[in-house]
């Protein structure tokens, strides 16, 4: 099953920041957990307890503490863990964990007009295998964003009810992640 179809069938990705939102989320339905938290010592771990549920693993390699923001930290993951990817604001890492049979999830905050800017530069040059849009809760901007690309749109980031969850599958995403657990199943 490819990327599209697994966010069709499970559209709401469950985002874990701690070992209690863990646990919650291995007794949901969810399909792909971005894990955003962990040390260069418990990630394997923390990867394992995901997979022993038949889940996908997704590793924000960005925020593991001990991981520095070079390529070897995606050939870290990839030697040591059994993650089914990263996401990483840096280009560098998503290209890196393509590389080595990963699936490469690039993060954009959208703060402004000049990131939004970068952002399309960015989707005409790179195509990672999903990209996340944060804030996700702008629905006219995922818009334009989606009319601009056929890269994979996850919009997360202050979510806050199923509202801002529908409108941001009305403006075009493929999923959208959240740590907000009375979303997870939405």
């Amino acid at each position: 099953m490819n990327l599209e179809d697994i966010f069709v069938s499970s559209p709401v990705i469950t985002a874990v920041k701690d070992d209690v939102g863990l646990e919650h989320a291995m007794k949901k339905e969810c399909a792909i957990v971005f894990i955003l938290y962990g040390t260069v010592c418990s990630i394997p771990s923390i990867v394992e307890k995901v997979k022993e549920h038949g889940k996908l693993a997704i590793v924000h390699v960005d925020l593991i503490v001990g991981l520095s923001s070079k390529e070897v930290a995606v050939d870290y993951i990839k030697e040591n863990t059994r993650a089914d990817g990263i996401i990483s604001t840096r280009t560098v890492m998503v290209k890196r964990a393509m590389e080595l049979g990963l699936i490469g999830g690039q993060r954009a905050f959208l703060i402004d007009s000049i990131a939004l800017e970068n952002t399309r530069k960015q989707l005409a040059s790179f195509q990672p295998d999903f990209m996340e849009i944060m804030p996700g809760m702008m629905p006219k901007i995922l818009r334009q964003i989606r009319e601009n690309t056929s890269v994979l749109l996850v919009a997360g980031g202050l979510l806050s009810d199923k509202q801002d969850i529908m409108a941001a599958f009305q403006a075009g995403v493929d999923a959208v992640s959240t740590t907000k657990e009375d979303l997870w199943e939405v």
